[in-house]
């Protein structure tokens, strides 16, 4: 029997198997609104035969966008269009999920194909905020070190963006806590060096996570799931590292969350990333076998077999794939027949099963 195509139960939640669309971000929407795009880009993965489809990182407030194309939930006028996607996925028999986030001090940016830099506000862009004053590229503008008062105001941000996202039908929250965004930039002492209650100690740094998390459950129903994506370490000297990841770990597990999607890097530009297939599932080996908590698995992970052989060595309980899902939106249908898995086909489609 092929592990990847067993399903798993998580909460109220059972995923058909373990495959899953990771965020993936697509520039595409106006002022956070989704369009037809993200119906057909999302839509058509949940036709592929992946069990959960998590939709990209989606903004709390407007400043917390990675570019002006990134979706957003900080209007209640973002929904409608939403609960059509989310209704189009559940119909395909996946599960759609959603990743909230805040870019911090990496906002503002020109979408990846104009080069990605910093747009100046004639331009589009605005003044980004962080831990501390600090850029992520020595040539950008200094964000603003959020005060607390303000980090209150992000806190609630992540709440009232949770509660839309029940209302638009998700049924997985993720918490992006990754990639050198706003949260990773707390958990960081390079990005961090604050010296109030939010920085310092790994308890002060760890602070902004736990209290997102804690506001999060207290709208988000106790019986579907909670993941949170970490950097697993910051591949530098000084920076976030594995056993600080682990030790969080443990703290999110007492807090319930349910999943740790296991991603690493992001939060400086100079960091040496040892680029090739597999490379982050020790990661997410390692915090599984520390913390017995279930993990994701993600970073060039491209054959079924290959996937099939992280989920039976036990190194991590789903597969999560995003620039191969891009290649091979239908990847789950194929891997199935690689695997010798009779699994079920849109109807649309039973005449090209072979």
């Amino acid at each position: 029997m092929s592990k990847l195509f067993t399903p798993l139960s998580i909460k109220s939640v059972t995923l058909k198997n373990r495959l899953v669309v990771s965020p993936m971000c697509q520039y595409t929407a106006v002022d956070g609104f989704a369009n037809d795009w993200h119906l057909v880009h999302l839509g058509s993965r949940a036709v592929g035969g992946a069990a959960l489809i998590i939709q990209e990182a989606t903004a709390v407030s407007p400043e917390g966008r990675i570019t002006p194309g990134d979706l957003g939930l900080y209007r209640e006028a973002h929904i409608e269009k939403l609960k059509a996607i989310t209704r189009f996925i559940h119909e395909q028999g996946a599960v759609a999920g959603i990743q909230l986030a805040h870019a911090g001090r990496k906002g503002g940016c020109a979408f990846p194909w104009n080069g990605g830099n910093k747009l100046n506000e004639n331009e589009g862009g605005w003044k980004t905020v962080s831990a501390s004053a600090l850029p992520f590229n020595p040539q950008d503008d200094l964000p603003l070190a959020l005060e607390e008062e303000e980090i209150t105001r992000v806190i609630a941000d992540f709440k009232i963006a949770a509660q839309r996202s029940l209302m638009a039908g998700y049924k997985v929250v993720e918490i992006h806590a990754a990639h050198g965004y706003l949260i990773h930039q707390f958990l960081s002492p390079i990005s961090n060096q604050r010296t109030d209650r939010y920085g310092g100690s790994f308890g002060n740094r760890i602070r902004l996570l736990l209290e997102i998390v804690e506001v999060i459950k207290s709208v988000w129903p106790i019986d579907l799931p909670l993941f949170v994506r970490i950097s697993a370490t910051d591949y530098v000297e000084g920076g976030w590292n594995l056993d600080e990841a682990i030790q969080l770990t443990k703290i999110l597990k007492t807090q319930g969350v349910d999943l740790i999607d296991c991603s690493s890097g992001g939060l400086v530009p100079y960091a040496k990333i040892p680029f090739e297939p597999g490379y982050q599932v020790p990661f997410a080996a390692a915090i599984k076998k520390e913390t017995d908590i279930l993990t994701g698995a993600v970073g060039m992970i491209t054959r079924a077999d290959q996937a099939e052989s992280i989920l039976n060595q036990g190194e991590a309980d789903l597969i999560l794939q995003a620039r191969e899902s891009l290649r091979e939106p239908y990847f789950a249908l194929k891997a199935a027949r690689r695997l010798g898995v009779d699994v079920p086909w849109p109807l649309q489609y039973l005449r090209a099963k072979l």
